[in-house]
């Protein structure tokens, strides 16, 4: 299984959770909160990302569900 961070986007029918790159969307939800639920468990399945974003496009949150150093390098 690859390592898809998961976005939650605006959708014309409410709110979708897209792979990055994807173009088509993994799910549809009527809520922004569906969404992330959604989101959530498949990032934390993966190991990847999430991203959220908000009605204008422009992310506004991001946990990372994967292995990440703490503390950060840099």
């Amino acid at each position: 299984m690859s390592k898809r961070n998961q976005h939650v986007v605006p959708h014309q029918d409410g709110w979708a959770v897209k792979g990055a790159g994807n173009q088509r969307a993994t799910s549809v939800h009527a809520t922004q909160a569906e969404a992330i639920q959604s989101a959530r468990s498949t990032a934390i399945n993966q190991q990847s990302e999430m991203l959220i974003h908000g009605k204008n496009g422009q992310i506004r949150e991001r946990n990372s569900y994967g292995n990440d150093p703490y503390p950060p390098k840099g």
